[in-house]
């Protein structure tokens, strides 16, 4: 019986850590990178997560025709730089942002809707050290208030 409680609380312990991590970028994507987005409004969807350099994760969403947007891409200070590319349905490269010194944020309206795959890759240092870095990587869009666009007539 004791061995069953030891071996539920280890289970719950570690079941936990992964919720932490990303508790912790979900909380860096709000307080640092919300800012990338201004005068955007954030869709209220914080995509985080923890990556180490050489790294690479896909985000799929879907954007719509006429919307403008600011997709942004905000990484820990510790990291080397985070490239991201954008690309349509057929692989094509719509953006990368390495062709713009690794900007951290790419304004873009869409003639038909479409979902896009935004490719993350944290870069290689070039540092030697016995340490791979890891941090908080954040993708958040944005889009213009319509309404906003109607205040001035």
């Amino acid at each position: 019986m004791k061995n069953i409680f030891r071996t539920l609380a280890l289970f719950s312990i570690l079941a936990f850590i992964p919720l932490s991590g990303h508790a912790q970028c979900k909380s860096f994507a709000k307080k640092v990178c919300k800012l990338e987005l201004l005068p955007y409004v954030h869709d209220g969807i914080y995509n985080a997560t923890v990556l180490s350099e050489g790294e690479t994760v896909e985000l799929f969403k879907t954007f719509y025709s006429g919307q403008e947007y600011r997709l942004s891409v905000c990484g820990d200070e510790k990291l080397p730089p985070i490239e991201f590319q954008v690309l349509d349905a057929d692989k094509n490269v719509l953006y990368d942002n390495k062709d713009n010194n690794f900007a951290k944020s790419w304004d873009f309206t869409l003639e038909a809707s479409q979902m896009l795959v935004i490719s993350i890759q944290v870069q290689t240092s070039d540092e030697l050290s016995d340490e791979i870095a890891e941090g908080c990587v954040s993708v958040l869009v944005g889009f213009l208030n319509v309404e906003d666009s109607f205040d001035q007539y």
